[in-house]
């Protein structure tokens, strides 16, 4: 199928989404950035079937709100928005006909090792002694911590382990050596510690600590191309499909 692309937020997984969408054989029609949003209005973007959204908290609400006034469906990558916003989306995609689709990470790779995760922490529900935390590793440009990937596995972990009710941030590691935070929480808590440095892409790992032995998963991006592919895969998706929608959509393990 050739579907017609717009992109919203030209950096570095903008230029990746749009070489692979190429190679799939789909046509960018609309590319906006920091320099011409009037172009939401354009004609080229109203004729796009699906706007693939990778910019920063602070906009993503307003790029959704834009896209949805001419009702082109969203496929969005951006995270921090959806404490203040989310209930708002939410509402959009089920009474007023919107359509986004939202993962806070795109990559096949996390989507398995999501599912891994959740199956794991169910079986740890039965085993108290093993203590679980989580650490995430990013870029010195990530402005969220923790990433938004390492809140949707906490999510996952809530869902399955009675013993725990909600995660806390732990320590953050800055780019400049400065550790801030503190790992110290309730017995109902667990802490996700988060480190920035290089150009690291993203590195996931949840362990389970007892007195005679640590479990670890591990998902270490080498690059940003999965996320990209996830981002395509999601758009060919989305462009048959309505409503609020996630990886859980997409991959049904």
């Amino acid at each position: 199928m050739n579907m017609k692309i717009a992109l919203i937020g030209y950096g570095k997984m903008g230029r990746m989404i749009e070489q692979i969408a190429l190679s799939r054989g789909h046509e960018i029609v609309s590319i906006i950035d920091i320099d011409n949003p009037q172009d939401f209005d354009s004609e080229a973007f109203r004729s796009a079937d699906v706007a693939i959204e990778f910019t920063a908290p602070h906009v993503a609400y307003d790029n959704y709100l834009k896209a949805f006034k001419h009702h082109v469906k969203v496929v969005s990558g951006s995270t921090g928005w959806l404490e203040e916003h989310g209930d708002d989306v939410r509402r959009m995609c089920r009474e007023e006909g919107q359509t986004l689709f939202w993962s806070s990470n795109f990559s096949l790779g996390v989507a398995i090792f999501s599912a891994v995760n959740k199956y794991l922490a169910r079986i740890m529900n039965r085993f108290p002694e093993y203590e679980v935390k989580m650490e995430e590793v990013h870029h010195i440009h990530k402005l969220d911590a923790p990433s938004g990937t390492a809140i949707t596995l906490a999510e996952g972990i809530l869902s399955e382990l009675d013993r725990k009710d909600k995660w806390v941030k732990g320590t953050l590691l800055a780019p400049d050596g400065t550790l801030s935070g503190s790992d110290e929480c309730q017995p109902s808590e667990f802490p996700i510690d988060s480190i920035r440095r290089d150009e690291v892409p993203g590195i996931h790992s949840i362990s389970y600590d007892s007195e005679a032995d640590k479990i670890t998963i591990t998902h270490d991006a080498h690059n940003r191309k999965g996320f990209a592919l996830g981002a395509v895969l999601a758009a060919e998706y989305t462009a048959n499909h309505t409503g609020l929608l996630t990886m859980d959509d997409l991959f049904q393990f």
